[in-house]
């Protein structure tokens, strides 16, 4: 076990670094000698800029093989692990530096010339091999976050992929990258676009807080009908894409083009953008593990090599449900299998927001109801943990942060049973502010007998798109309205003696960016406080809905 931890945990540091994709740490941990040298190719793209290429051959007596192809921002050379353990299996890697990127030409445009624009990048590289004598026409395809956001957009643009393998990957960006809830995500774009050397996108980025044609370019959901490849798609509770993992998988498992329907694997683990032992204040138990890279050699196998293995006979999802930590006796802390996802029908239990503070299922009554605090721009409430990157990640025990005034905190009476929570975590709220617009905050924490308030999800909503992200529509001031704020998806069992928690507030910085309360898409010199008022009374009754099983 503590080789695999030691594993692991290299895994983790050698990914966050941007370097590699998870399934590449592995091979950099099992196969870190004698590194073969691919051969360079500067392969031309539709517009006649060429991206450097290598190509990695096995030694043998085939004239062709089956090909595994990796894209990346990070570096082609850090490949040279992963073209070993590829030969040795008898396959290519191909191994090519995005545009911009490393020793390619052009200009880089953040995954604009990926997918299904005017460049393609992605398919003309995949018809390149086609054309090759070592290709014997199966072609797989292979990486993470950014290697696995290569895929995803590539996919909708070329029938010629066999099979991918995708993990940590969002399927939309505006919502899950971008602009969560109509908030700009300020650590993760600035940070990471900071560090890869793009600062400019930050901008370019920032133009555009609606929902526009500019965003259509980046979301895949809605071009899952004209994909052909089967995947296998990884994610974590705790990564910053961990809706976008679920949604590629349904996307494709059940609106698919022909070979993708019917043909995706989906695994979901304790996990952040990567696996952790201790994420957060949390230490999980030993079985947190799952051999993601046994899986993804079977997967591949399977479909590049027509290998009879009978990985397609199994269950469609792996997915791992949570449980309270300490308590060995607990329910949860386990993998499950499903065919489905969700993986059982659930019922949207409604957890009604009472005006002394409290959760109960039962609905409030009578027509007064409500609490109102103080935003306050310049003294936001800060970010502890959550779906971040380069940000402490993870669930992280909120109880200092419920003392603020400006964070609401409800609390349920300790169960007298255990409660699953299987699918996706909402908020409804009515609210309303007097100013010309601003935000709210909503996390959904377990909280332990001893009064720990651990973060399991925790989302933001814009009160101007409260309606939808393509138009505002601010809320006039003193008057009520609705909005509901999606936590994602989660997989957890809270023990018996547990409480359920949900903080509610108006700010998560530099989580998200923090919202001026003037009506403007982002802060400037001009800031002003906002009075912001939840409804908890029968005629605006708000509430957290959890999927509990049917």
């Amino acid at each position: 076990m503590k080789r695999y931890l030691y594993l692991f945990n290299l895994l983790l540091l050698i990914l966050l670094s941007g370097t590699l994709n998870t399934g590449d740490c592995f091979r950099t941990c099992c196969y870190a000698a004698q590194r073969p040298q691919g051969e360079t190719h500067f392969v031309a793209m539709r517009d006649g800029v060429k991206l450097a290429t290598d190509v990695y051959i096995p030694k043998g007596e085939d004239e062709s093989y089956p090909v595994v192809v990796v894209r990346t921002a990070y570096g082609r050379k850090g490949m040279q692990a992963l073209g070993r353990a590829s030969n040795k299996r008898g396959y290519v890697l191909v191994s090519q530096d995005s545009r911009g990127r490393g020793d390619s030409e052009g200009t880089e445009n953040t995954f604009f010339d990926d997918g299904w624009g005017a460049l393609q990048d992605g398919a003309d590289l995949i018809q390149w091999i086609q054309e090759q004598p070592w290709c014997n026409g199966k072609i797989g395809t292979s990486g993470g976050s950014a290697l696995g956001i290569t895929q995803i957009l590539m996919a909708a643009a070329t029938s010629g992929i066999s099979c991918q393998s995708i993990l940590v990957a969002s399927s939309n960006f505006y919502d899950q990258l971008t602009y969560q809830g109509g908030v700009f995500r300020k650590a993760l774009c600035e940070d990471w676009l900071t560090s890869q050397k793009v600062p400019y996108m930050i901008q370019r980025w920032q133009e555009h807080p609606r929902y526009d044609a500019f965003w259509e370019q980046l979301n895949a959901e809605p071009k899952a009908e004209v994909v052909t490849a089967p995947g296998m798609h990884v994610g974590g509770w705790w990564d910053i894409f961990a809706q976008g993992t679920i949604n590629n998988f349904m996307t494709r498992q059940y609106e698919g083009g022909e070979g993708a329907k019917g043909n995706q694997k989906l695994i979901m683990g304790p996990w952040l953008h990567g696996p952790k032992k201790n994420p957060g204040d949390l230490v999980l138990h030993d079985n947190f593990i799952f051999d993601y890279y046994k899986y993804e050699q079977r997967f591949q196998d399977f479909w590049l090599k027509n290998e009879p293995n009978g990985i397609m006979d199994e269950p469609a999802v792996n997915y791992y449900t949570l449980g309270d930590v300490t308590n060995p006796d607990a329910p949860g802390n386990e993998w499950r299998t499903a065919e489905t996802w969700p993986p059982f029908p659930t019922t949207e239990e409604a957890w009604y927001l009472q005006g002394d503070g409290s959760l109960s299922t039962q609905a409030p009554e009578g027509a007064e109801g409500s609490l109102t605090y103080v935003y306050d721009p310049a003294d936001p409430c800060p970010t502890h943990g959550g779906a971040e990157l380069t940000l402490p990640a993870g669930p992280f025990d909120q109880q200092e942060l419920a003392k603020r005034d400006d964070v609401l905190l409800f609390l349920s009476d300790a169960l007298e049973a255990p409660l699953e929570i299987t699918g996706n975590v909402k908020v409804r709220l009515f609210v309303s502010t007097d100013a010309p617009d601003t935000d709210f905050t909503a996390k959904f924490v377990d909280v332990y007998p001893d009064g720990r308030q651990y973060l399991m999800l925790d989302n933001i909503q814009r009160l101007k798109f409260r309606k939808g992200f393509t138009e505002a529509a601010p809320l006039e001031s003193g008057t009520v309205g609705e909005l509901w704020i999606d936590l994602w998806t989660t997989s957890l069992i809270l023990d018996k003696g547990h409480r359920i928690g949900l903080h509610i507030s108006s700010s998560n910085y530099p989580r998200f960016e923090k919202n001026p309360n003037t009506g403007e898409d982002f802060p400037s010199d001009e800031l002003r406080s906002a009075n912001n008022t939840i409804y908890t009374n029968a005629q605006y009754p708000s509430f957290l809905s959890l999927p509990v099983p049917h």
